[in-house]
């Protein structure tokens, strides 16, 4: 006979997360599809000043004024040309609204909770760790699961919404 905390345990492996999945430098990432606003096609920048290094600038959306930051520049990757794939996700970071720029938007998928394993305890490349909320083993790639919201520090955060302002 199962136990609660067996049944608990089935129902949770059970439950279907929905990520956005995207591309970035040849590597697919993931994100919660609950903290994505709308995905929206390159656009003009304004140029800010005196905005870190990885902020390419600000775009108005719909009245409302977005800070738009390149993912390949906040984890050092090489730069690249936009082209027709890239995107801008438009994603809710902790109540705010921010943009970030990826070379290609790949999918909507469905995974089973169980099927997100923690990442490992040394990873190479240009994200850092505390980025990173787990890896999925699709059938022919792994799946890097991103938490947006710590990719910035508070005060990061906090200056970034200023100064873009």
């Amino acid at each position: 006979m199962a136990t609660a905390a067996t049944i608990k345990a089935e129902e949770s492996q059970a439950e279907l997360i929905q990520l956005v999945s995207f591309n970035l430098d040849r590597e697919e990432y993931g994100v919660y599809v609950l903290k994505v606003r709308e995905i929206i096609r390159m656009s003009n920048v304004t140029r800010v000043p005196n905005t870190p290094y990885y902020v390419e600038g600000v775009i108005n959306l719909r009245g409302k004024v977005i800070p738009i930051i390149s993912l390949r520049k906040k984890f050092s990757l090489s730069d690249k040309d936009h082209d027709k794939q890239t995107r801008i996700i438009v994603m809710d970071v902790d109540g705010e609204l921010m943009g970030f720029i990826v070379d290609a938007v790949s999918e909507v998928i469905r995974v089973a909770a169980g099927e997100i394993q923690p990442p490992p305890a040394v990873v190479n490349g240009g994200v850092e760790q505390e980025y990173l909320s787990g890896v999925i083993n699709r059938a022919d790639r792994l799946l890097v699961l991103l938490d947006l919201e710590r990719v910035f520090s508070q005060s990061e955060r906090e200056s970034l919404i200023s100064s873009t302002l």
